[in-house]
């Protein structure tokens, strides 16, 4: 008799369904998941989010850096902290962008001359301080590379891809970017 045909005809009792739920083949499954979410909760394991903040506003200073400050003020404010604010002055720190790059190294070369892979490198330099300009963190840099096979027959899909790569390496700078200004200390 299946769980349904029993349900049906309330041939067993309620406490009883729940043993038929699980399957004796599905019970080590069960098992198994029960005892992963346990180590996983015991050792501390917790999604990761938007980490708080221990400055309540900030002015993003990247006037030669435009493209960069935009992004990293549109994910900023999804974030919802720290409060960007439109003056130095207003802000309790200034995360100034002190240099942003991006490179392509030709790693190698097929027999007939042709690239075959390329380094792809991005950089991006900053500093974050108060008003008294005193360094909550000092100029650092994010530095990332990714490796990429290049093939000659699909150019244009190669150069999407590059600019893909670039962009994702741009995005992980800002996350890594805001881990670090998570754990800045006031100086003093």
């Amino acid at each position: 008799m299946s769980w349904f045909d029993a349900v049906r005809n309330r041939s067993i009792r309620p406490y009883d369904q729940a043993l038929l739920i699980i399957a004796p083949g599905r019970a080590s499954t069960v098992a198994t998941l029960l005892l992963v979410s346990a180590v996983l909760v015991s050792c501390g394991f917790h999604r990761s989010g938007a980490r708080p903040m221990p400055f309540q506003t900030l002015y993003i200073d990247a006037r030669n850096y435009v493209s960069f400050a935009g992004d990293l003020k549109r994910y900023i404010s999804s974030n919802g902290q720290p409060k960007l604010v439109s003056r130095p002055q207003d802000a309790e720190v200034v995360l100034q962008v002190l240099s942003e790059s991006s490179e392509t190294q030709i790693l190698s070369l097929t027999t007939a001359g042709q690239v075959a892979e390329y380094l792809l490198r991005y950089r991006v330099s900053y500093r974050l301080h108060d008003n008294a300009n005193k360094n909550w963190i000092p100029p650092s840099d994010i530095a990332l590379q990714r490796d990429l096979t290049y093939n000659v027959q699909a150019v244009l899909a190669k150069e999407d891809e590059i600019a893909l790569l670039f962009q994702s390496m741009r995005d992980d700078a800002m996350r890594q970017m805001m881990r670090r200004m998570s754990e800045a200390r006031a100086p003093g």
